[in-house]
């Protein structure tokens, strides 16, 4: 009788049984018990068995099919109860592993970087909105209203009525700059504050400009400050953030809220002032402006310009980044490419 014996070897098998996880166990399942199982298969031929067999047969197939589905269930509970010891030792605090790590934006390393050498020396950071008035950006800062100088910075305005101004007195701050006059008129001196922040200016976008890019301007005011104090200062920055050998030069310049006012180059970091294609064979790099605020300013804030003075400066983010890390596209900065994100995970 091939259907007993069949029914036999099926029995030693399911007394066997063995499964490590819930896959292997549902494997058998479907091997023994499913619709197109072994077992069922043996029912399907039992239909066949001689009468005076089918007695016989249907015990050991009913027996055949009850030892399955005992095997199988005790099974499913001892990997149940394997799970659950698994699971209260399972710390689920735990950061999912793997798990990809992402880094900090090169800009806001060398931002923060700024801040920490200037906090050494006493400045603390203030803020200010991006969105901002006529008055705070350019007015309190010795910008006449038809001041040439107001060419100098293409700026957005908003088109937008806001309150009882005029729509061309809203605009997106092009300087940060506009901090330091809210400083100015909500504190008194002595002030010493650094202004970190982004700025907006009409530019065509291309790979040595942008229409938004940051901003780190410092302000100090007090009484006996000189312009020896600010290039003291500028010159202790320097060497802190390009190295002890770092030299500084300071030309006079133009802008309308300093008097007098400078741009301060350094030696050049990538070919140590020899001259190189960065610095366009100088061997200097310019990286900031400067200057004593002027006494008109002081007076639009409400300080004594006879009793206090000041220094201010103002450099861009982008281009100390340039500097540290030799970016040279300053598009790269705004697209988000983990590519070049990625450059900076040891910084």
């Amino acid at each position: 009788m091939a259907l007993k014996d069949d029914i036999k070897k099926l029995l030693e098998q399911v007394g066997d049984l063995k499964a490590a996880n819930a896959e292997e166990l549902e494997a058998l399942r479907i091997k023994y018990l499913s619709k197109k199982g072994e077992i069922t298969a043996l029912f399907n031929e039992f239909r066949n068995v001689p009468n005076d067999q089918k007695r016989e047969l249907g015990q050991l197939l009913n027996q055949l099919r009850q030892q399955a589905e005992t095997r199988i269930s005790d099974l499913r509970e001892q990997i149940n109860e394997k799970c659950q010891q698994s699971n209260d030792k399972l710390d689920l605090t735990r950061t999912p592993d793997p798990i990809t790590l992402g880094t900090r934006h090169p800009l806001s390393l060398v931002r923060e970087e700024i801040i920490d050498i200037f906090s050494r020396i006493g400045f603390t950071v203030a803020e200010g909105p991006e969105v901002e008035d006529d008055k705070h950006v350019y007015g309190m800062l010795n910008f006449a209203p038809e001041h040439p100088a107001r060419d100098m910075q293409d700026t957005f305005f908003i088109e937008k009525e806001i309150g009882v101004q005029k729509p061309t007195d809203v605009l997106l701050r092009s300087h940060t700059s506009s901090v330091q006059t809210r400083v100015m008129t909500s504190q008194k001196p002595p002030i010493r504050v650094l202004c970190p922040g982004r700025v907006y200016r009409n530019e065509a976008i291309s790979a040595r400009a942008h229409c938004f890019f940051h901003q780190v301007e410092g302000l100090y005011i007090d009484k006996n400050v000189s312009f020896a104090d600010l290039r003291e200062a500028l010159l202790y920055f320097s060497k802190e953030m390009f190295g002890a050998d770092t030299k500084i030069r300071l030309r006079p310049s133009y802008f309308p809220f300093t008097e007098p006012s400078a741009e301060m180059d350094i030696s050049c970091n990538i070919c140590g002032g020899k001259g190189c294609s960065f610095c366009k064979g100088t061997g200097w790099v310019e990286i900031l402006g400067c200057g004593m605020v002027d006494p008109n300013v002081l007076e639009a804030c409400g300080i004594d310009s006879k009793l206090y003075s000041g220094f201010a400066f103002g450099m861009g983010v982008e281009r100390i980044t340039n500097l540290k890390y030799r970016v040279k596209d300053l598009r790269l900065f705004s697209e988000n490419d983990v590519r070049f994100l990625k450059q900076f995970e040891s910084c």
